[in-house]
């Protein structure tokens, strides 16, 4: 499974302590040599002031590396009691005073200690007039309550985030780049949000969001390798009840089959072959050899493991479905097989798909023949129309959002060229288009 693992493409946009959970993730289940999992922790938490865990780290490593520990927890210790008597006399408000407890907080966080970090962040974004510094303090908070499993904080934190981001304000966000670089980021750190918010609040939250013109214009141009998660998302809430307000899971996985077969040449892997294979190629066949494949892919994913019974339970619904859309009359121990099902479980399974699916059939089994037979009601021009129009508002929000993009990424470089003059000329991008953070409100 090591060659289907996203790791490594996720870590340059996410911050060093909320890589440490991927990288223990990878050394439980253990697709990499253990000599190079210790290295790559190690090399991750030394730049932290966690110096017990460096420590211990520095031990499994081996690298041979010198270091005075001993002089480290001194100095972290001694910066410690410094910034906390800087920030104990809050009551005096002036900006040095409410600017350490954003010190405080961000230095908490890097000791490890998330929640005092998270305090600390919330009391300064009460206080503080400076946005670019509230921004810093909203990605610390939302990194702190992430990695001590405040979910529903966190989550309030990724809408305040989106906001700041699509409404920059004169902020240091309101260039087309930055935009984007901070839009890659919250992608990549809410999946830490919406996977632990359950198949209903949280995958549908990231259906939501991450299929949003602008976020999902960002995952097209900056990160293919997300689609991973938005066609697992599509197939683990199929079925799960679905908050107020929200699209039906119907309308996400037509939207996906499109975007999965446009962006095949930059990504493809095992979940999202299976969604092609389904609903492009309908090469049943070839759907149920690639969901056992894609099976292992999410159980090894640190996102999706604990999703995989609800994942392979229904990806085998929709099979089904296809199968029953494709067919008038259909073999139920062919079908069973198909779906890796004993005669048996396969009649339960087609009768309980008949009694809660949605495909507008009429279906009956003769248990004779072993037969299962199909019938369709003629779709009526309204319902036709209907079906026709459905994502005509999704698609004019798109199209109208790339001309907007269009637009004021040609003001700004005509603004650039004008404030530019004789000077010397542009640096290069950094690879992979968005920076890695090095630390959260640095």
């Amino acid at each position: 499974m090591a060659e289907y693992d996203l790791t490594q493409k996720l870590i340059p946009h996410l911050d060093r302590h909320l890589a440490i959970p991927l990288l223990n993730h990878l050394s439980d289940i253990a697709i990499f040599p253990a000599e190079q999992l210790a290295k790559a922790q190690y090399d991750l938490v030394k730049g932290t002031n966690m110096v017990d865990y460096v420590e211990q780290l520095h031990e499994q490593a081996k690298t041979g590396e010198s270091r005075d520990f001993a002089k480290l927890r001194e100095e972290a210790t001694a910066k410690y009691q410094e910034l906390q008597e800087k920030a104990q006399p809050v009551m005096k408000i002036d900006i040095d005073q409410i600017n350490a407890l954003y010190h405080f907080g961000q230095y908490q966080y890097t000791l490890g200690a998330y929640a005092p970090a998270a305090n600390f962040l919330y009391h300064f974004l009460i206080f503080s007039p400076s946005l670019d510094l509230n921004i810093s303090a909203h990605w610390g908070k939302l990194s702190s309550n992430i990695l001590s499993g405040e979910w529903e904080a966190a989550l309030v934190e990724i809408k305040d985030l989106r906001d700041a981001i699509d409404n920059p304000h004169g902020t240091s966000m309101a260039k087309p780049l930055a935009q984007l670089q901070a839009r890659t980021w919250l992608l990549h750190w809410s999946l830490f949000v919406f996977f632990n918010l359950g198949e209903g609040q949280g995958c549908q939250g990231l259906l939501d969001m991450f299929l949003s013109p602008a976020y999902l214009n960002t995952i097209q141009t900056s990160c293919p390798h997300l689609l991973r998660y938005l066609v697992a998302a599509a197939i683990i809430s199929r079925r799960a009840p679905r908050p107020a307000g929200t699209r039906g899971n119907r309308d996400h996985v037509k939207e996906l089959t499109k975007i999965v077969q446009m962006e095949e040449y930059q990504y493809s892997d095992p979940v999202t072959g299976f969604l092609k294979d389904l609903f492009v190629d309908f090469d049943l066949n070839q759907a149920q050899k690639r969901l056992t494949v894609a099976e292992s892919v999410v159980r090894s994913d640190f996102f999706l493991s604990g999703f995989a019974d609800e994942f392979v339970e229904n990806a085998r619904w929709l099979i089904s479905e296809v199968f029953c859309r494709i067919h008038r009359r259909i073999d139920i121990g062919e079908l069973s097989k198909t779906l890796n099902l004993t005669n048996e479980e396969g009649e339960k399974w087609i009768v309980n798909l008949i009694r809660d699916s949605r495909m507008g059939v009429e279906a009956k089994i003769d248990l004779k023949e072993n037969m299962l037979h199909i019938t369709r009601p003629h779709a009526t021009p309204t319902a036709t129309l209907i079906e026709t129009t459905r994502g005509l508002a999704f698609r004019s929000q798109a199209i109208q959002f790339a001309m907007q993009s269009s637009a004021g990424d040609s003001r700004g470089e005509r603004g650039e060229r004008g404030e530019r003059g004789g000077r010397g000329g542009r640096g290069g991008r950094t690879r992979g288009g968005a920076p890695a953070r090095e630390e959260v409100a640095a």
